[in-house]
């Protein structure tokens, strides 16, 4: 059993960081302050192909392997300090790209994935509702068949990437009876088809960059050929898709837990109070080897997802551990590291004031380091993909302690 990374995945990791820390978020105090959706950047990341990396190459993408794009993505959470860029690639992804790359007719795999892998298309996942987020089979969207298309109607709310998508993954009601596993449907939808309304984005605590919005569907009268499977086959499409999105959607924070190790390692040696470096006290040390324990242990959950899905074997289990473990580690990370930096790491980089002109934390002397922005982009990670609640409630079913949640 080799825990190195080979020769070729230790150049693409170091291909990507490069990548990342030049071209990436160079504004990110003032996107973080004003939102927005980096747009440049996204069309810098399509270029460098990071937005086709699980895509087949025969669809325009590099075609990486499950492993090597886990590490990739580990290596761009770690070069990009822009974790809302990052979220929405995330969501591009494993919100939308994975459906059509697993599930996707070829004609459908022709015509979005290689405009999805160029950038001229951005998904997203309009799964949740005002009354249906984990509990996927209360979705009310319904779709109803009419000669050569679908009528859908309802509403789509806190959709990641929603305001600026092109292109969404959409779950509706295809039946009104027997199981209700059976009732649901995948659909393509376009944001152009007559009847889509991007009703409005929703402000966010982190992760600004990446808008979240909501969709209302009137009557929109989607082609037949955008339906993902067949009919009826939406959930159990959804229940064999999500262990990616499970897993490789938190390969980025992985990144960003090294990332705030290191700062947080950096800062505590630098950083001198009574005659001698913070890092001397054990009650600075400590928490940062707990950091250190729990980047290793998050590492090993990933990569463990990442050759189970290279093998081509089932991994709900062991994506389950990893999102539930993964998330709370990093927003445990980005408190002790916001405590380690102390008052420093409080302040905000973003300026004084939301209408100040100066553009950064720097007051006196004094500049922001960026930390209570990683903890607000942090206090996420436990909700979206499925709350720690549920995915406990998943993984005790798995282990055979309870019944099924439905």
């Amino acid at each position: 059993m080799d825990f190195g990374l080979s020769t070729g995945q230790r150049s693409l990791r170091a291909e990507v960081i490069a990548f990342a820390r030049k071209n990436l978020a160079q504004d990110l105090a003032a996107g973080d302050r004003d939102g927005g959706f980096p747009a440049e950047d996204w069309r810098r990341c399509a270029a460098f192909g990071v937005l086709g990396w699980p895509v087949p190459a025969e669809h325009g993408g590099r075609g990486l392997d499950p492993l090597d794009t886990i590490i990739a993505l580990e290596a761009l959470g770690y070069g990009c300090r822009d974790n809302g860029l990052v979220f929405a690639i995330n969501n591009h992804l494993w919100g939308c790209a994975i459906y059509l790359i697993e599930h996707g007719t070829p004609e459908q795999k022709r015509r979005y994935l290689r405009p999805m892998c160029d950038g001229r298309l951005v998904g997203a996942h309009a799964l949740s509702e005002p009354e249906a987020g984990s509990d996927v089979l209360s979705v009310q969207t319904t779709a109803r068949r009419e000669g050569d298309h679908y009528v859908l109607s309802g509403t789509k709310c806190f959709i990641s990437n929603g305001p600026v998508a092109d292109v969404f993954l959409t779950m509706a009601r295809t039946g009104n009876g027997g199981p209700a596993q059976d009732q649901l449907s995948a659909f393509l939808v376009t944001a152009d088809l007559p009847g889509v309304r991007k009703a409005g984005e929703l402000r966010k605590l982190g992760l600004r960059t990446c808008p979240m919005g909501v969709v209302e569907l009137d009557n929109v009268p989607v082609p037949a050929a955008n339906l993902i499977g067949r009919e009826g086959a939406g959930y159990s499409i959804f229940s064999a898709t999500i262990e990616w999105e499970r897993a490789f959607m938190f390969a980025s924070h992985v990144g960003a837990m090294q990332r705030l190790l290191e700062a947080s390692i950096k800062h505590a040696r630098s950083r001198r109070q009574f005659g001698r470096p913070i890092g001397s006290f054990q009650a600075v040390a400590h928490p940062i080897a707990d950091m250190k324990i729990r980047l290793e242990l998050a590492r090993l959950l990933l990569y463990q997802v990442g050759w189970l899905k290279r093998e081509g074997r089932l991994a709900l289990l062991e994506a389950t551990m990893a999102k539930i473990f993964i998330s709370e580690s990093l927003v445990a990370t980005a408190m002790a590291a916001v405590e380690v930096h102390g008052a420093r790491g409080y302040v905000s980089d973003a300026g004084s004031d939301a209408g100040s002109d100066a553009g950064s934390g720097a007051v006196a002397g004094i500049d922001g380091t960026g930390m209570e922005r990683e903890l607000r982009d942090a206090l996420g990670a436990p909700i979206y993909a499925g709350t720690s609640a549920v995915q406990r409630g998943i993984l005790a079913e798995l282990l055979g302690l309870q019944g099924s949640l439905r």
